[in-house]
């Protein structure tokens, strides 16, 4: 948390928030955890350059990701921790590591044995030598191997740090994650989410280290989303076609970019564009329409009729999509295929009943994907 989030970030809060809503609506309790990293590297270089701290730049930049986050109709989650808040938890699980052989000390820093972790490489399906040739090592004469990589870091002079058995210093990024993930969900989680550019090295260190410790499977199950694009080209700041939420908020407003990010199935690439949010819009404006329509025509339908057919056949539609590894394209067609239907319905004088029903499964569908949630009624 160093800056405002980006639209690259936006999307694997938008689309496993659909996740953790869908499974909600299917009756699922759901714990749902989503750490702040406020300490890093990254987060000392803003607050030298700024004048500040490191506590002052994370503060400033949480409170931005939540204005962004609300603004997409992301819940909260059920715990938003701190690597801040867990440094004895992030002690003791490198503590673990050296006992266990899986870490040693060099310097002030502790490094994780890469290799002797038999099942390293086992999420991007890639050896190790691989992932060695494909990785951007720091080589340097402290690590036993050029693949090991950094749990706790030695303090250099004016950066924070925490006393530690190994001297004052900080946790390095892979460990924050696996000391969070065992404290507040336990010892194997269900599914782990993130952006497909987290699965090497930061998805197999945290295997690593958490299935070192715990000596058992760290998650079941892992959800990857795929890459932004900006007019057909990697986003980047060296390119010019970096945006932030905030950019894009304030010029077409927060849904449509909700919209954009649940309108392909999750592991596929998407494409921003000027071209592309003008569809969300537009497509936007034709479910707020339809709701509208509904409520125009409650208040002048007569009593009785029954709900319509069709409205179990979308909800079913809606499922198999949704069961298909998160399929919201899919489930999207389903929503304007409803959409159609309901359309008819009115224009042929539906009863009171029938308007209800259509009204009931309209908001439970977009609610599950988490659109629609502008709407003005009247008092």
């Amino acid at each position: 948390v160093y800056n405002y989030i980006h639209i690259g970030n936006a999307r694997p809060l938008c689309v496993f928030d659909v996740l953790r809503r869908y499974f909600e609506w299917r009756g699922y309790k759901v714990s749902f955890v989503q750490n702040f990293t406020d300490i890093d590297d990254k987060l000392i270089k803003r607050a030298n350059e700024e004048g500040s701290t490191v506590p002052e730049i994370a503060e400033r930049y949480i409170k931005e990701f939540w204005t962004d986050a609300d603004g997409l109709n992301v819940k909260h989650a059920t715990v938003n921790p701190r690597a801040t808040e867990n440094i004895e938890q992030i002690q003791s699980i490198i503590s673990a590591l050296v006992e266990k052989g899986y870490a040693y000390q060099s310097g002030g820093d502790v490094y994780y044995r890469a290799k002797k972790f038999s099942g390293y490489g086992k999420l991007s399906h890639q050896p190790l030598e691989d992932l060695e040739a494909g990785a951007r090592i720091d080589v340097t004469e402290i690590k036993e191997d050029p693949m090991d990589f950094c749990l706790w870091k030695g303090a250099k002079p004016g950066e924070p740090y925490w006393d530690s058995p190994w001297g004052k210093g900080r946790p390095g990024w892979h460990i924050e994650c696996s000391a969070m993930a065992c404290r507040y969900l336990g010892k194997t989680i269900d599914i782990h989410c993130g952006g497909l550019d987290l699965i090497f090295p930061h998805h197999e260190n945290e295997i690593a280290q958490s299935e070192a410790a715990n000596g058992c499977e760290f998650a079941h199950y892992w959800m990857h989303n795929g890459f932004i694009n900006v007019d057909n080209h990697k986003m980047s700041k060296s390119l010019g076609n970096f945006f932030t939420v905030r950019d894009v908020a304030e010029k077409y407003g927060y849904e449509p970019i909700r919209y954009m990010m649940v309108s392909c199935q999750y592991r596929s690439p998407i494409n921003y564009s000027y071209e592309v949010i003008e569809q969300a819009k537009n497509s936007l404006e034709r479910l707020y329409n339809c709701r509208d329509n509904i409520d125009f025509a409650l208040k002048n339908a007569k009593d009785g009729g029954e709900a319509p057919e069709f409205i179990e056949k979308r909800k079913q539609e809606f499922i198999a999509a949704m069961d298909d590894d998160l399929n919201t394209a899919d489930a999207l067609a389903a929503i304007f295929m409803l959409v159609r239907d309901i359309n008819t319905l009115i224009a042929e004088g539906a009863g009171k009943t029938a308007l209800e029903a259509c009204a009931d499964m309209f908001d439970q569908l977009t609610g599950v994907l988490g659109l629609v949630y502008n709407r003005k009624t009247e008092a």
